[in-house]
Order: C-alpha cells, then structure tokens, then sequence
C-alpha cells in the first residue's frame, strides 16, 4: 500500500508542477499558486462539512499549520532561484528536499534493509539526472544555490509535517483544508505586496480573461497538489517513511514525460537515464 499510494503521489505532484509552469507561461506565478490554491480550500471546505471533518480538531492540526507556512516560502524561493537560474542547476536541487523525510525517518528508528538502501541511492540519484542537471556552462550565483537549498528543504518539511497532521481520513480532509487556508493567506499576503510594490496580479491584455478561461487548469493544479499531499500522509503512516518518501518525491520524472509526451519536449539523454534509474529504484525499494 505505502508503494502505491506514494508512486500516486509522485504522479500527481508531477502532473501539477507540470501544469503549474504551463501557467505561469501565461499569468504571474503568486497568482497561479494563490487561485489555485483558493479553488482547492473550497472543494477541502465541501469534504470537511460533508464528512464531519472538523470533529477531528486537535494539537495535530498545528503541523497542518505549519506545513501551510512552510511551502509558500519554499515556493517563493525556488521561484526567485530559477529566475536567477540556470534552471538545469537549480530543478535538480530543488528535488533534494528527500533528504528531510528521509532523515526523520532514520531518527525515529527506522531501518529499511539493503536492497531498500540502494534502492534509495539510486532512485535519488535518478531524480536528480531526470531533471537535466547542468554540468558545463556560467558558474551559478551563490544566492540562487541558497535559495534552492531553502526551498527543498521547505519541500520535505513539508512532507514530514502533513504526514504528522492526522491519523483519520477525515481527520487527513480538516489538516489538508487548515494547510490551504494558511497557504491562501501567506500567498495572499505576498501578492498584496508585491502589487504594492509595483507588481502585478494579472497578466497584461485582458487579464481577467485569461484567469477565466484558465480555472480549470488552475482548479486543476490546486486539487492535484493537495490530493498528492493526502496520497503521501496515508502512504507514510502505513509504510517506512524513507520508502514514502523517496516514491514520492518522483515527481520529476513525471513531469519531465509530461512535457516529452504533450509538449514534444525532447529528453536529454541525461534525463532519460535517470528516468531509468527512477525506475530500478522504484522496483528495489518496491521489492525490498
């Protein structure tokens, strides 16, 4: 079960992330993550009063909370690192953010066997090559490294935190809906100033238009995303959290074929070998 539902999870993160840089192709990228974001807090509202969700309120919902804080700091950073760029530097380290649920995991006692170890090793190391890491070209600004770094560790604080947020799946619906409403209010936040700031809320030339004709990519984003989140909270409190994770976080794989197979993007041959070393990971850590 923990390999199924953190392989959906890598699926739906991809496919987000996918069609979340679609967007931002057209309208400012606070924009895409906020509206997406408001569309998924109101279909979690729906499920919430629908199944009687808000009984499940506790201190968990604190991690819920705080995962809400974390991951538009961690978006915003990656964001301002790949506009410093090289994106082929920058895609590659962001996925590193494994490392924090990885380790967690290790701390609270858990030991997967040899196979699931290499099979860790060398999904990462498939992760990392699937995003075309840049080898040769002008040398990176240290600033884009750090801001990179930041944002990946905010990514896998925030897997550990919502994997924390609820033991029930109703429960899993309340801290998936309290983590979009802070998420809606910090982003928010952060679009109110930088409009202030002389930024923009809308694309230029018909502006509400495109917003419109986009809900339902946008909608589509934001439900992704946060059924990713409920896939990987139920995948890592049925399973070793080091294999939840690591399944999960293949997320770039799938949008790399995302973009190959809809957009005729054509994989680097870097990239196609660590897709398929994603996938003998996959398979050792499935079997192990």
């Amino acid at each position: 079960m923990t390999a199924l539902f953190a392989l959906a999870t890598s699926v739906l993160w991809g496919l987000a992330d996918f069609g979340g840089g679609l967007l931002t192709r057209r309208m400012p990228a606070l924009t895409v993550v906020v509206a997406s974001q408001v569309i998924a807090t109101v279909v979690l509202g729906a499920l919430v009063m629908a199944t009687g969700g808000w009984r499940e309120a506790g201190p968990q919902l604190w991690f819920a909370v705080a995962a809400g804080l974390v991951g538009p700091v961690a978006m915003l950073a990656f964001y301002k690192a790949l506009a410093l760029g090289p994106m082929g530097v920058v895609s590659p380290l962001g996925s590193l953010g494994v490392a924090v649920p990885v380790a967690v995991g290790l701390v609270l006692g858990e030991r997967p066997g040899v196979l699931q170890f290499a099979g860790i090793a060398v999904a990462v190391t498939g992760v990392v090559l699937a995003g075309g890491p840049q080898l040769r070209g002008a040398p990176v600004q240290r600033q884009a490294v750090l801001l990179t770094l930041l944002a990946a560790f905010g990514f896998g604080a925030v897997m550990s935190l919502i994997a924390e947020a609820s033991t029930t799946l109703t429960g899993l619906f309340l801290a998936l809906f309290v983590q979009r409403v802070t998420n809606v209010v910090a982003g928010g936040t952060a679009l109110l100033v930088s409009v202030r700031r002389g930024g923009r809320a809308l694309p230029e030339g018909g502006g509400r238009t495109v917003v419109r004709h986009s809900l339902p990519a946008l909608a589509f984003v934001g439900l992704a995303d946060v059924a990713a989140n409920g896939t990987y909270s139920i995948a890592a409190q049925h399973g070793p959290v080091t294999v939840a994770a690591v399944l999960a976080s293949l997320y770039p794989v799938i949008t790399a074929l995302a973009a190959r197979g809809i957009l005729s993007e054509r994989l680097r041959g870097i990239q196609a070998a660590g897709a398929g070393l994603a996938l003998i990971g996959t398979l050792l850590l499935a079997t192990g």
